[in-house]
């Protein structure tokens, strides 16, 4: 009787003999990529997006704390997107502001969205971090629309998070 070593050697020897190193790469590649796809996605935090409970069209929600204008998401657009009709400032101003849910500290970018007269609705002056006038890149009462040309009329302000401090 043969040992399980020498059954395996024998094996081995065959699949060797049948195969090339590129067919097996193929085929492990192919298991590996149909395996990752049909295994179970592992949980996710979400805790940089707005949680449901949140208020985006009040001051006080927490990625606002630097914003210094009408919020679009009382004005027909969200917290992230202009209203139909107008566009968003070619540059912005940005702040830091810290997410209580997590205790984490974002990054958060502030465009004007422009072309349109003011929204009027929803007036926030949060000036947490702001910097004098001189320090243009965190000052935040510029009118930034100034910058887009023809569509200079401020209409509303939104706020994107740019990155994870």
């Amino acid at each position: 009787m043969k040992s399980i070593e020498e059954l395996l050697e024998g094996a081995t020897r065959t699949l060797a003999m049948r195969s090339s190193r590129r067919g097996v790469l193929g085929r492990l590649g192919r298991l590996l990529a149909i395996s990752a796809a049909s295994a179970p996605l592992l949980p996710i935090s979400r805790s940089a997006q707005a949680a449901p409970s949140q208020n985006d069209q009040s001051c006080d929600y927490w990625k606002y704390c630097s914003v210094d204008g009408f919020l679009c998401s009382c004005c027909g657009g969200s917290s992230t997107q202009c209203p139909p009709g107008t566009e968003p400032s070619k540059v912005s101003w940005v702040g830091t502001c810290r997410n209580a849910a997590d205790g984490k500290d974002y990054l958060v970018s502030y465009n004007d969205c422009c072309g349109s007269t003011g929204c009027g609705r929803c007036m926030c002056n949060s000036n947490v971090g702001d910097r004098p006038g001189y320090s243009m890149a965190t000052h935040n009462d510029i009118n930034w629309c100034m910058g887009n040309g023809d569509s200079t009329i401020y209409h509303c302000t939104v706020s994107l998070i740019v990155g994870q401090m």
